[in-house]
This record gives C-alpha cells, structure tokens and sequence, in this order.
C-alpha cells in the first residue's frame, strides 16, 4: 500500500498516488472507466452519487488517486476533472469524500474565520435515530455547540468566467432537505447550526440553491437561514496535488 502525502502547510487534503488519463464513461452511478496516459484502460470509483451534470465529461482530463490495498475492491478513486472553462483549464474537485476531510482540517487549523472560535471538533454527530450531522464544536469555556453540515458543490450557472454562481444541489436532494430541517431544530434550542458549501472550483463567486433543480431545497434554504440557520462557503483550490483553502463566497439565500 503506498503512503498517503504529508500534508504540507498549504495543502488540507492531498491525493495519493495521482494518476491521470481520459474519462470514457461513468456508469452504474459507483463506476468510470478511465483511459490512463500509459493507454491502460481502468474502472474507479465514483463517490458521487449526484448528477454530475457539467463535471461529468467523456472526453475530459481526469484525475485518479490509486490505493491497491488488499481489502478494496476498486484500486482507483476519481478525484477531479479539469474543465477548459476554468483558468487556466482548472481542476473541479467531484470526489464527494473530500469536502468532510478539508472542512475538518481547515477548522483544525482555525482557518475558517466564522467558526475559528467554537471550540474543538468532533465528526459524524449522532442527532437522532436516523439523523447524523458531520461536525459539533464545542466550546470549551461556556459549553456551546456549533453543528456544521457539508455540502459539495460542483455545478454552476454557467455565467462568465469572472462571475459563475456556485448551485447545489445537482439533482433532487431529500436528504440534504432533512439536514437542513435538522439544523433548523437545532438552531431553535439554542444551538449555533451552519450549512457548509465546499465549492471544489475556483471559477465561481457566489453559491445558491439550485430552484430550478430542486425547489424544495431552495425554499427550505431560505426557511431556515431567516430562522437562525448560517449558510458559509469558501472556495477550495483543486491541483494536481490535493486541495487548500480559498476564499469566502457570499450565500444567496
């Protein structure tokens, strides 16, 4: 098994072993073959459950991360596929595992300017029978919990190059309603409760609901924040590498 990356000072995530290649077809919404530079042809696995719509090319520059440890089933991971309307022909991150990973570092590190102060973090946070939230930060002086949910972003508007909109969901999302619906329960006991869009591109300076996708969630995102919910995003840089922090995007809401 080959050793994952240190991470360096600027990296929250970093890809092990990065291979890339040419995107032939994604399937069976788990599976993509991957044509790799070397001519091999090999099937990876896909995280996203959603649509992919935009990010989801054949045709395309992929990146695959490859783990050939015994016990998995699929060696290669697709991490990333390099779109040529992004700068420079940029990298989006669509490897929905990574979004909890960077937002965990990055509170770690205190670099997430709105949450610097809630406390220490712990992850996948039991809300009830069937409701797990990703992050509570507690407070370590008055006690108060922050619950954080994460959301990876990888749609657009379409917009210019200097001002795409970041859109979630991709495709209709009853369990991200219920996350929202949860927050919302929490945030009227008391509690500090956050919806956290991790937009894995940098081509973008806002994020919304998708409406046109998704009413519903829409609607409840606008519910919820004028009940006490806080909608955060950032931008998170995608490179051959691995991920780091960008800037703060602005919620429409």
């Amino acid at each position: 098994m080959t050793a994952p990356v240190p991470l360096s000072a600027d990296y929250l995530s970093t890809f092990q072993s990065p291979h890339f290649g040419v995107l032939v077809q994604r399937y069976k919404r788990f599976l993509a073959d991957v044509r790799l530079d070397n001519g091999e042809v090999v099937t990876a696995h896909c995280t996203n459950t959603g649509s992919m719509k935009g990010v989801c090319v054949p045709g395309e520059r992929v990146l695959l991360s490859h783990n050939p440890a015994p016990h998995r089933k699929l060696h290669w991971t697709w991490e990333a596929t390099r779109l040529p309307e992004l700068p420079q022909g940029g990298w989006v991150g669509i490897n929905t595992a990574q979004p909890n990973r960077v937002v965990k570092e990055a509170l770690s590190r205190g670099l997430i300017t709105a949450l610097a102060d809630a406390g220490t973090v712990k992850a996948e946070i039991k809300i009830d029978a069937h409701t797990r939230l990703d992050f509570v930060l507690t407070h370590p002086k008055t006690g108060r919990k922050t619950f954080v949910e994460v959301k990876n972003v990888t749609l657009t508007d379409g917009g210019s190059a200097k001002g795409r909109t970041a859109l979630f969901p991709d495709s209709v999302s009853e369990r991200a309603l219920k996350h929202l619906d949860t927050l919302e329960r929490l945030a009227g006991q008391g509690h500090r409760a956050c919806v956290f869009f991790v937009t894995q591109r940098q081509d973008c300076t806002a994020v919304a609901a998708a409406g046109d996708i998704d009413p519903d969630y829409a609607a409840g995102l606008t519910r919820v924040c004028a009940r006490g919910v806080e909608a955060l995003a950032y931008s998170f840089i995608v490179d051959e590498k691995g991920i780091r922090l960008g800037a703060p995007l602005p919620v429409r809401t």
